[in-house]
């Protein structure tokens, strides 16, 4: 396998607004093609055929000729926020769920719709098609304007047919824009062939098969293995990511319910941006040189390797940067004492991410049965952490020894639609993917499970709390609402090349 990296740059010009450039975008990603290549020795004559994901909702929109039409929405922008404040309020958020199986949020195409026909109206009246990132990828290798199912579901096709549906958009006033949603694809079917200029960008071969691809969260579940009813999967990335396929549609407020990667499968999904940024974040404040010059995440992977007796840690809330609560949350380390050292914080922290992910498992443990659960970041190839995971969520898990989980997801949609295999769940199978089961350690996830009922306790008591903390001129706790089912997918693009 050959990998290529490349950090796109955000453009944050304007408060709220978090963009990208779809023509460097494209230059960028064409050049870690090359890299990949490079780094496994072949050529464009070596692959077979190519599967592109990227970071899911957002909005990218195009003019009538297929040219960008302006720049790339992430789905970390939050300039729709007051405008879906205001459905929340008016009751048109709730009325969607049922439609679409989610409320808009403000990375949502069609809250992003909203905002520029407010906003931009000029832009908005000569948009052509409305597509996501992965969708500009595929149409610079291809020259072809189309979409996924799992894109499309993010918040365009209605929960039952996993088709597009006109009552989405009647609800939201976007009805002048039907006519630019393009083509729905399955993420295996053939999108099209690598033109001549895409070859000479990249290094691949002219007429080599392009997928259609798939969402990147997607994609990493299927890179694990996980591609039916049942199978559960964990990202512990910057983003707490837990998802779970069902083949039936559930609907709850503590998870979106979108399509999988074939119709008649859905994706019951539960994420906040409370996973591993919290433990960057605090390394960043105590770099290990400063203290010792040893690692603070190997000091704790120490302990818990030599079970070292466990005294009493503080207890921490992982919302730094979001939480999965409508309220505006706080990160905090509750029982904090001066005798806590830096290897206690790192433990706490770790320990806090964990419990988050189990309230999002939880949620999602109640539209059925979980028959597999599989981790992949966060520390969880560290033996030490992946049983942590076992005892904090009191599941067994298994870990897979798959490197870029999400690009290899992308590299199978290619691989079947080139025809290597009939489709995806046999592609999966003929994987030989090492995978190490954790079971949860009776003792160990007993005591877990009780620190987890401070921790949900502790969350209530400080909830009303949370939005006078933002308010100077406030001091009284008011009422804080419930759950939020989804917060924004942390950005990133990968290219699958099946050889």
């Amino acid at each position: 396998m050959g990998v290529g990296r490349v950090r796109v740059p955000q453009h944050t010009s304007d408060a709220c607004h978090v963009e990208r450039d779809l023509a460097e975008t494209w230059r960028l990603v064409a050049g870690t093609i090359r890299d990949a290549l490079h780094d496994a020795g072949l050529d464009g004559r070596d692959i077979a055929s190519v599967g592109v994901t990227a970071h899911g909702d957002g909005l990218c929109t195009l003019d009538r000729q297929g040219n960008p039409l302006g720049r790339g929405i992430m789905s970390l922008d939050s300039r729709a926020a007051p405008l879906v404040a205001t459905w929340a309020q008016d009751g048109t958020a709730d009325r969607a769920m049922p439609i679409i199986g989610q409320r808009p949020y403000p990375y949502s195409a069609t809250s992003l719709l909203a905002w520029l026909r407010d906003n931009q109206p000029d832009r908005y009246q000569e948009i052509g098609s409305i597509i996501f990132f992965k969708d500009w990828i595929r149409l610079c290798l291809t020259g072809n304007i189309a979409t996924d199912l799992t894109e499309a579901s993010t918040a365009l096709t209605d929960l039952h047919t996993q088709t597009y549906t006109s009552e989405i958009l009647d609800l939201l006033g976007l009805t002048a824009i039907s006519g630019a949603r393009p083509e729905i694809l399955l993420p295996t079917d053939h999108a099209g062939g690598i033109t001549s200029a895409a070859a000479a960008a990249t290094g691949l071969l002219e007429g080599t098969p392009v997928a259609a691809g798939l969402h990147d969260v997607t994609a990493a579940a299927v890179g694990m293995g996980n591609t039916r009813s049942g199978c559960m999967t964990i990202t512990a990335g910057t983003f707490s990511i837990n998802e779970v396929y069902r083949d039936k549609p559930v609907v709850g407020s503590a998870w979106s319910c979108r399509a999988a990667h074939r119709r008649g499968l859905w994706n019951c999904m539960a994420i906040s941006p409370t996973s591993s940024s919290n433990l960057e974040w605090l390394t960043k404040l105590f770099p290990a040189a400063q203290q010792d010059g040893a690692n603070p995440l190997e000091a704790v992977e120490e302990r818990l390797n030599n079970n070292t007796p466990r005294h009493t840690l503080p207890l921490y809330h992982p919302f730094l940067f979001g939480s999965p609560y409508e309220a505006p949350a706080s990160g905090a380390f509750l029982g904090l004492q001066s005798w806590h050292s830096r290897t206690d914080l790192l433990q706490s922290m770790l320990e806090g991410t964990i419990y988050n992910h189990r309230v999002h498992v939880d949620a999602l443990a109640t539209t059925g049965e979980i028959s597999k659960l599989g981790i992949s970041g966060g520390g969880s190839g560290q033996p030490a952490i992946a049983q942590l995971f076992a005892d904090i969520l009191g599941r067994e898990l298994e870990i897979a020894d798959v490197r870029e989980a999400g690009a290899l997801g992308a590299a199978l949609t290619g691989a079947v639609a080139a025809g290597l295999y009939p489709d995806l769940d046999t592609a999966v199978d003929a994987q030989c993917v090492t995978k190490r089961i954790y079971r949860p350690r009776p003792d160990q996830s007993a005591t877990m499970s009780r620190i987890f009922a401070k921790y949900l306790a502790l969350v209530d008591a400080v909830m009303p709390h949370w939005p006078s903390l933002f308010d100077e001129s406030s001091s009284t706790p008011v009422p804080a609402p419930g759950p939020s089912s989804v917060t924004p997918i942390h950005p990133q693009t990968d290219i699958g090349i099946a050889s």
